[in-house]
């Protein structure tokens, strides 16, 4: 069948749904709602065509244009599917298009966050998801608040965890010998790969690094990724004095990702809101405790005691009390290791999940066919 799948850029999570429906066998195309306007184009080498809207892809809502110019591109493509996600840019885009199949696919924030930011950006959600065939979410916290807070039918709504590639995210000795370039050995190294924006708890992380070297000078932090907010970060690790207990590693290949959490004890992530996070399995998959904030999506994976520790969001407090007990329990630590990756195989193994996405293509695609067929 013909997938357009349709989003606001081309990240990593991005590639392996397109990777995805392409090895099944599905002609696909993807659709990026920023960036150069473009006629068919190709991607030989992944095997999915590429186009894109043209614009901001931020843009807070679709425009006039950029509806004319999605229904031409369903007009050239003709798809049997529109696959499109965050819910409030291009699911909204695409529900106004009047085109079915709809798979909606929120992206997580977009419906805990994003749709409750005043009355157009609820009504936005109401509208896409209402118009939607079938919503696919990462987590039940996703699932609940679509079915509880917008009125969707929950047989139509399917979760699965995005997961991860448990072959390159294990736990193995690292390649890169951070740690001993750093100065590092010895010290326990806690992780940190979220973008340094507000709804990932900068705030939190930076007090909680303060805190922590307060109590246990000893620990070390490793800090990847990139955002608004990384002056910030950088005026405060200065202002404090704490240059040598804080790396700032900037953006890193995803490729290098297991090497880092490999070269890692602990993960941390201070984020304000999530759905099921992918940092975080992929933490998981190669071994580490994690300390993360209380929240719903976050609770349906972390047991307190069992693999890691929970905080209430925003505590910076309580997060420098979890980091420095988990830097401190190594036998505890071995326990979490094993735990967290038999977790990971058990629920979040991206080749078995995916297998769901491409049930859900399949269902609607005999669906509408059929549908069609009748009316014939």
């Amino acid at each position: 069948m013909r997938i357009l799948y349709f989003s606001e850029g081309d990240t990593v999570h991005d590639r392996r749904f397109l990777s995805t429906a392409r090895k099944a066998g599905h002609e696909v195309w993807h659709l990026r709602m920023g960036g150069r306007p473009s006629s068919a184009g190709g991607n030989p080498s992944q095997g999915w065509r590429v186009e894109s809207l043209g614009g901001h892809a931020l843009c807070p809502w679709p425009d006039r244009l950029r509806l004319h110019a999605f229904r031409r591109v369903l007009r050239r493509i003709r798809p049997d599917i529109v696959h499109a996600g965050p819910v409030q840019t291009c699911g909204f885009l695409a529900a106004l298009s009047g085109f079915h199949p709809l798979l909606l696919m929120s992206w997580g924030s977009d419906v805990l966050v994003e749709a409750e930011r005043g009355p157009i950006a609820r009504w936005v959600t109401r509208f896409a998801v209402r118009h939607a065939d079938r919503i696919v979410c990462d987590c039940r916290t996703v699932r609940d608040r679509v079915v509880g807070r917008w009125g969707y039918p929950a047989e139509r709504v399917i979760v699965f965890p995005w997961g991860t590639d448990l072959d390159r995210f294990r736990p193995a000795p690292s390649a890169l010998g951070l740690r001993r370039r750093l100065g590092w050995e010895g010290k326990p190294v806690v992780i940190h790969t979220r973008a340094f924006e507000r709804i990932y708890g900068i705030e939190t992380l930076i007090e909680s690094i303060r805190r922590v070297a307060e109590r246990n000078p000893e620990v070390r932090f490793l800090l990847l990724g990139d955002g608004s907010l990384r002056p910030r970060i950088e005026r405060f690790i200065r202002g404090h004095r704490l240059e040598g207990g804080v790396h700032l590693a900037g953006r890193v290949p995803h490729e290098s990702l297991p090497d880092h959490f490999n070269e890692s004890d602990v993960y941390l992530s201070c984020s304000l809101s999530d759905g099921t996070s992918v940092s975080l399995l992929e933490a998981m998959a190669c071994g580490l405790p994690v300390v993360v904030s209380d929240l719903p999506s976050n609770r349906e994976w972390v047991q307190p005691g069992a693999n890691g520790w929970l905080f209430p969001k925003g505590n910076a407090a309580a997060a420098a009390e979890a980091i420095l007990a988990a830097c401190g329990d190594t036998a505890h630590r071995e326990q979490m290791k094993m735990a967290n990756r038999a977790l990971v195989e058990e629920r979040a193994d991206w080749a078995g999940n995916s297998r769901l996405l491409l049930q859900v293509y399949e269902q609607l695609f005999a669906e509408f066919h059929s549908r069609a067929e009748h009316r014939r």
